[in-house]
C-alpha cells in the first residue's frame, strides 16, 4: 500500500510537471496560481483543489484523472465494486443491436418503475445495489424499446444511461461516463423529450467544469437553456431550466466571474421560489439547493470566510438527497480546514462518511481534505501525530 506522503495529487502533478520537462517556475507561468501554492501544493502542505488540479490538467494537457488518481482501483477491489464496471460497459453497447431475442423481459409499467429505482438508490448513495441491477436492467429496456416502441421506454432508457454516468463519474470512471451520456442523448432524441436533452446538457456541462474547460460549459448550459425553452411550460421545465442556472453559477464560479454568479443564482432563487420541485429528474432542485449553490460558488471562488458564513446558516432538510446532502458536508469540511477549523472539518467529512460511505469514499475532494488535515495535524505541535514523528514512527 501507498504512503500517504506519495501518494497524494500533489506528488502526482509533480511527476507529470516533471514528465514534461517543466521546472516548478515554468509550470506555474502557465496556471493563473503562485508558485508558492504550486510548491505547496506538491509536497503536500496545501491540498490540490479542484480548480487547481484543472488548471494544471490544462497547462500539461492531460486529463485530470491523471492527478486525481482515479479511479482509485485498489480501493474498488477490495470493496468489490471494480468487477461491477464492465457489465455497465458491455450494457452500454447494446444500444444499436436491436432486441435480444432471447431475452425475457419485464412488462414495461416494471422496467420503468425500475429506472425510478435505480435514480433513488443512486441518490441514496446505494451505489453498489444500483450498479448490481442497472446492466440487466439497460438490456431490458433496449430490447423492449426496440420490439415495442414508446416515447415512455425510450425515456426510461436515457433515464438508465443517466444512472449509469452517475455511478462512473461517482467511482472515477470518467471515460465510461462520456459513453453514457452519448447513449442518454441518443435515447433522449428517440423519445423527443426536451427536458430530458436539457438535462443531458447540463450534466455534459459539468464535465467540461471538472475538466476546466469553462467556456465549453457555459456553451453546454446554454444549449440546455436553449432545449428546454422548446418544451411546454411546466413544473418539469421550470425546474430544469432553475438547475442549468445552478450548474451555470458554479462554473461562472470557477472562471472567476462573481457578476455571472450572482446572475443565475438570482435567476434559479427566482424560479425556486415558485418551483420547489425535488422530485424533478431526480436533481434536488429548490430553495435548499440553491443556497447550497451559493455556498459551492463561494467555495470554487475560494471566498472561504464567506463560504462558512453561508454553510452556518443552511439548515439541510432530512428529505434532501444523500448524495447531495454528503456533497454538502464535504464542501464544509474543505471550507472549515481552509478556515484553520481542522475539528470541524474533521467532523463533517465524518459525518459525511456516515451518511455516504462509497460517495465520500471515491471522491477527490474528501480525499485532499483528509491529506491536508493529517499535513497540519503533523504540523501542530501537542498533537499525536506530531508527538509520533518526533519520536520517530
Amino acid at each position: 500500500m501507498s504512503r500517504l506522503d506519495d501518494d497524494h495529487t500533489g506528488a502526482r502533478i509533480k511527476e507529470q510537471r516533471k514528465l514534461a520537462r517543466l521546472t516548478q517556475r515554468e509550470l506555474a507561468d502557465r496556471i493563473p496560481y503562485s508558485y508558492s501554492l504550486l510548491n505547496q501544493v506538491e509536497c503536500g502542505a496545501r491540498p490540490a483543489t479542484p480548480d487547481f488540479v484543472a488548471a494544471v490538467s490544462r497547462a500539461l494537457q492531460i486529463d485530470v484523472t491523471a492527478l486525481t488518481g482515479q479511479p482509485y482501483v485498489t480501493e474498488l477491489q477490495q470493496d468489490r465494486l471494480a468487477a461491477l464496471v464492465r457489465p455497465i460497459r458491455e450494457a452500454l453497447d447494446l444500444y444499436d443491436l436491436g432486441a435480444d431475442t432471447d431475452l425475457i423481459t419485464r412488462p414495461a409499467a416494471q422496467l420503468i418503475a425500475e429506472t425510478d429505482r435505480l435514480c433513488a438508490e443512486v441518490r441514496a448513495t446505494n451505489l453498489r445495489n444500483a450498479a448490481t441491477a442497472l446492466p440487466g436492467t439497460i438490456a431490458e429496456l433496449t430490447t423492449s424499446a426496440w420490439t415495442t416502441p414508446s416515447a415512455e421506454l425510450w425515456r426510461a432508457l436515457a433515464s438508465a444511461y443517466r444512472t449509469a454516468h452517475d455511478i462512473s463519474v461517482k467511482l472515477g470512471y470518467y471515460d465510461l461516463s462520456a459513453v453514457a451520456l452519448d447513449r442518454m442523448n441518443w435515447a433522449a432524441e428517440r423519445a423527443s423529450d426536451p427536458c430530458i436533452a436539457a438535462v443531458r446538457q447540463y450534466m455534459r456541462a459539468l464535465v467540461y467544469f471538472r475538466e476546466g474547460e469553462y467556456t465549453i460549459g457555459q456553451r453546454l448550459v446554454a444549449a440546455g437553456q436553449h432545449a428546454v425553452g422548446q418544451a411546454k411550460t411546466s413544473r418539469e421545465a421550470r425546474a430544469v431550466a432553475g438547475q442549468l442556472h445552478l450548474g451555470a453559477s458554479v462554473i461562472a464560479a470557477r472562471a472567476d466571474r462573481p457578476t455571472a454568479v450572482d446572475e443565475h443564482i438570482a435567476a434559479a432563487s427566482a424560479i425556486a421560489e415558485t418551483t420547489d420541485a425535488p422530485d424533478v429528474h431526480w436533481l434536488s432542485f429548490g430553495p435548499t439547493n440553491v443556497a447550497l449553490h451559493r455556498m459551492s460558488a463561494a467555495v470554487e471562488m475560494r471566498h472561504y470566510d464567506d463560504a462558512l458564513t453561508q454553510a452556518r446558516k443552511i439548515n439541510v432538510p432530512v428529505s434532501l438527497a444523500t448524495s447531495r446532502r454528503a456533497h454538502y458536508l464535504l464542501d464544509r469540511s474543505r471550507t472549515e480546514m481552509e478556515t484553520g477549523h481542522s475539528e470541524q472539518a474533521l467532523k463533517h467529512l465524518v459525518e459525511a462518511r456516515r451518511a455516504a460511505p462509497e460517495q465520500t469514499r471515491y471522491h477527490p475532494s474528501a480525499r485532499e481534505t483528509i491529506s491536508g488535515l493529517v499535513y497540519m495535524a503533523r504540523r501542530t505541535p501537542d498533537t499525536l501525530s506530531h508527538m509520533a514523528a518526533w519520536v520517530g514512527l
